[in-house]
């Protein structure tokens, strides 16, 4: 048997218009469920067939194999996590006017397995957009659509991306919804302009709320990077909600995730169940256990010379960063970051 999964579709892909695709963290959460269903037998067919039925696939989404200038390939998976605030097009269009990334990291399984790593990536990062001249990361994703975020991100980090995910609001909403809800550790007493509060400690939200956890930044003092952290804190919560047992016992239920989230998610072509099935044995029977989160180091905040506030680049941090995911240190690396 050479593949862990069937990925044979029983109906065509339906494109679906209108989705505003934000925060796609969640591709370690699929890993986790297919993974989990793995000992069901004949059950994975069905599962496998959901997942790559329901969800949508970005043309254009990586640069092409011929692409002298891209980083050389390993043996290692890098997947690039992003959502985006348009709120237009379709959700396989590669190509979407007036669309920058408002959530971008990076998963990263080494070589050997046994870990996974995720980057967050400021979104206000100031880099070298290739053929492009200098701007915030996220305008990537405007100029030039989800190929010139690859190989922004791709020059960033000397590192070659393998793959691409996205969700939309509506199936962030319904997932957590799907699970019961999921139950974060607010680290502050705020509230937002939409009206939800939140108490520090441990809270459980419904799907709207989280929504809103998220995407709060302007009731922090440091803005922006308080909104990553939070972000990285729910997706702990939802994955742990995913890995209970309640749930990884349920093959029905892990089969109505797959088929509640699968729609509202959009993947490069190569990215199958079968392939996020491989990468979840890669990262091992840990669970979150063997999941290290950190932002992309840098030097704080300043100005461009147009006068845009950025995040500015720690030159020396990021290539230490690219040496370790490139030699296989990022066990080493991540001790020297802070890792939640």
């Amino acid at each position: 048997m050479t593949q862990l999964l069937d990925e044979t579709d029983s109906q065509p892909r339906k494109p679906r218009r209108g989705r505003r695709k934000v925060l796609a963290v969640f591709l370690v959460l699929i890993a986790l469920l297919l993974v989990a269903a793995i000992a069901v037998g004949a059950y994975l067919f069905n599962l496998a067939n959901n997942f790559n039925s329901g969800t949508q696939r970005i043309e254009r989404a990586l640069p092409g194999a011929d692409d002298a200038d891209r980083p050389e390939d390993t043996d290692a998976q890098n997947i690039l996590l992003m959502g985006s605030d348009s709120r237009a097009g379709e959700a396989d269009e590669a190509n979407v006017g007036g669309e920058r990334a408002d959530s971008l990291m990076l998963l990263h399984v080494p070589a050997d397995g046994g870990a996974a790593y995720i980057v967050s990536i400021m979104r206000d990062t100031w880099v070298d957009i290739p053929g492009h001249g200098q701007a915030k990361i996220n305008a990537a994703l405007d100029i030039g659509g989800v190929e010139l975020e690859v190989r922004t991100i791709e020059d960033l980090l000397d590192t070659r991306i393998d793959h691409v995910a996205q969700i939309d609001f509506e199936g962030f909403r319904e997932l957590t919804d799907s699970v019961g809800g999921v139950t974060v550790d607010v680290p502050e007493d705020f509230s937002t302009n939409g009206g939800h509060v939140f108490t520090q400690g441990q809270q459980k939200l419904d799907g709207e709320e989280a929504l809103a956890f998220v995407r709060e930044r302007y009731s922090f003092a440091d803005g922006d990077y308080q909104r990553v952290r939070n972000q990285r804190a729910y997706l702990r919560g939802l994955l742990n909600e995913v890995a209970s047992p309640g749930t990884l016992a349920n093959p029905a239920r892990v089969n109505d995730l797959v088929k509640t989230f699968s729609p509202y998610v959009s993947v490069d072509d190569s990215l199958t169940a079968n392939q996020i099935a491989k990468i979840g044995l890669q990262v091992g029977p840990g669970g979150m256990n063997n999941v290290k989160m950190f932002t992309l180091p840098n030097a704080g905040t300043g100005w461009s010379d147009d006068g845009q506030s950025i995040v500015v680049l720690d030159d020396a941090a990021i290539s230490g960063l690219s040496e370790a995911m490139a030699d296989g240190t990022m066990d080493e690396y991540a001790r020297t970051v802070s890792t939640d």
